[in-house]
């Protein structure tokens, strides 16, 4: 029986995952491979990483009961896991600052990676910045005109911002073209991959830096309600923030977990959203075998949603599989439906949310109401929203007082 928790030998989580490859790529991935096993197992590795997310980024995140959204739909108490509070303010720090200390272990002098919202972007900056590493963030023209504070925070803390035009100038286009430049400088570079995604061994790497979010989770609502909660509620663009709060739960039959895609303007309008979960079909896309959204060539389809970290058109492979076997179940929310979600947090609990979480919170209100009022929802709020501010204000037609 394949294992919830654990890619195989050959890093296949089921039938998705492994590594697909360009011949001159499976060495320098082998590398980064055979250096997370060691260093995994090396306690100097993980006290080093343990002390700079306690001293660093101010983990652990607390887990906040968002008493005014709980009583404005009634039933279950819902949770927030406040990884918008982590230093760089989102869940990203937590695998940045792992791959950081991974890739100076190894010897690279330079971190490479893609971004959508930026947040990836922002947090592997600032992990090059206190670790003394170079930075390079590949990043969709669409993205970088809608996401320009991460833009400005990137340049910032030193790291160099490069504006991909090609293709839908989105996330996977911007992940195409940090795989080019990995492709010609692999030597002194680390691929500091944004998500539960890519070649073995980075499902299960990010997973396990992210892993630090359900592990505090389940031991802070054993603290303040004595048992486990009934459900997860998390978004899902490469799943990374997600599989992070899921890592902890997925042995407990009882506790029900969902993952959040975006159905964008429609579902049944290619290029109109990114519910790779819903309706994609199993391909290859960016080093592994998972579900992808796919023309009939097998060839990525324009994918959109009102987040910039959703617009992916794969997920992570552990998350194929779990859907496979029926232990998450996976749900959309639509652009309209995550708008009204950030304008309800604002007002109900003083805060502000990124809008790849407002995905979960969409369905965490759209849940609540259907469990008693014993029941707990704990929803992973996996970023804040300083960055989507002037794109929010320019949907809402905000503009300054007269």
């Amino acid at each position: 029986m394949t294992s919830l928790s654990h890619a195989d030998t050959d890093g296949f989580f089921g039938e998705y995952g492994g590594r697909f490859l360009p011949p001159h790529l499976e060495a320098p991935i082998a590398e980064v491979a055979a250096a997370y096993a060691e260093a995994r197992q090396d306690p100097s590795f993980m006290e080093e990483y343990a002390a700079l997310l306690a001293d660093y980024v101010g983990r652990p995140s607390p887990l906040f009961l968002a008493r005014r959204l709980t009583a404005e739909f009634g039933g279950a108490k819902i949770y927030l896991k406040r990884e918008d509070l982590n230093h760089t303010g989102a869940h990203k720090i937590n695998h940045c600052l792992g791959e950081a200390l991974l890739a100076k272990r190894m010897g690279k002098r330079k971190l490479l990676a893609e971004t959508g919202a930026g947040q990836h972007g922002v947090a592997l900056a600032t992990a090059a910045a206190i670790l003394g590493l170079e930075c390079e963030i590949h990043m969709g023209a669409i993205d970088v005109a809608k996401q320009h504070p991460n833009v400005v925070r990137m340049q910032l803390l030193g790291a160099t911002v490069v504006s991909v035009t090609d293709g839908g100038a989105c996330l996977k286009d911007a992940v195409d073209s940090a795989f080019g430049v990995f492709a010609a400088d692999y030597a002194d570079t680390f691929f500091a991959i944004g998500s539960v995604v890519g070649p073995d061994p980075y499902p299960s790497m990010v997973r396990d830096f992210q892993s630090i979010v359900g592990n505090e989770a389940r031991e802070q609502i054993q603290l303040k309600e004595g048992r486990l909660p009934d459900a997860l509620v998390a978004c899902v663009g490469g799943g990374s923030n997600a599989m992070g709060l899921f890592s902890a739960f997925l042995n407990d039959p009882s506790v029900a977990m969902y993952g959040v895609e975006p159905s964008g303007k429609s579902l049944d309008v290619v290029g109109e959203h990114a519910a790779t979960m819903t309706l994609g079909s199993t391909g290859t896309l960016h080093g592994m075998k998972t579900l992808m959204l796919q023309d009939h060539e097998g060839e990525p389809t324009a994918v959109h949603s009102i987040a910039s970290g959703l617009d992916y058109p794969g997920v992570g492979p552990q998350h194929a599989h779990l859907k496979d076997v029926g232990r998450v179940q996976y749900v959309t929310a639509s652009d309209a439906d995550t708008l009204a979600a950030f304008q309800l947090l604002c007002r109900t609990e003083g805060i502000i949310p990124a809008l790849e979480s407002c995905h979960a919170i969409a369905h965490a209100v759209r849940l609540a109401p259907t469990l008693s009022t014993d029941g707990i929802i704990v929803v992973n709020l996996s970023g804040r929203g300083d960055k989507d501010i002037d794109y929010i204000a320019d949907r809402l037609g905000m503009s300054a007082p007269a």
